[in-house]
């Protein structure tokens, strides 16, 4: 498996690229999965559920599974949350994983900027940011740089500059 981040400011356009990103490359036929980062409290269930009602009794795990579908949730319990390298080692394998929001995470990133945000740019300070999508060129960077809605562009990107999991950290 091979893993490159996605990371810029909130409202950049993460997401938006990356459902873009994963149709172009299983076209090309490589199997994709994705990892994002919320900063914020989630839930994939609600009161009312069985699933709900296994993890409020204090369960650990909960696994949901359907003939369409699994669902493995994980309450960390006052546990710190999980690196990196844990939540990689729970995916199955395939060919790339996307990897959206970690921005500050030691591993390789193309950086998603968007000069309406207002916000600076991360590659300045980041290392590990190999390549800029973005609708505001850079003239004071040597990094690729590629527009927002150049998705084959950005897919090529991710071919060349992803890197095999177990090496990026």
């Amino acid at each position: 498996m091979r893993m490159i981040g996605l990371a810029g400011w909130s409202g950049a356009g993460k997401t938006t690229l990356v459902s873009r990103l994963i149709p172009a490359l299983t076209a090309r036929g490589n199997s994709v999965s994705t990892i994002k980062h919320a900063h914020h409290q989630f839930d994939i269930d609600h009161p009312g559920k069985d699933s709900y009602a296994h993890r409020m009794a204090g369960s650990t795990e909960t696994l949901v599974s359907s003939a369409n579908r699994f669902a493995l949730i994980h309450e960390l319990r006052s546990a710190p949350e999980w690196t990196l390298p844990q939540l990689l080692a729970k995916l199955s394998p395939v060919d790339f994983v996307l990897i959206e929001g970690f921005k500050r995470a030691p591993h390789p990133k193309i950086e998603v900027f968007r000069a309406a945000n207002g916000r600076p740019a991360l590659h300045p300070e980041d290392p590990m940011i190999r390549a800029i999508a973005t609708d505001s060129p850079f003239a004071s960077t040597l990094l690729p740089q590629v527009g927002l809605d150049e998705i084959e562009a950005i897919a090529d990107l991710v071919e060349r500059l992803a890197v095999p999991c177990e090496a990026a950290f």
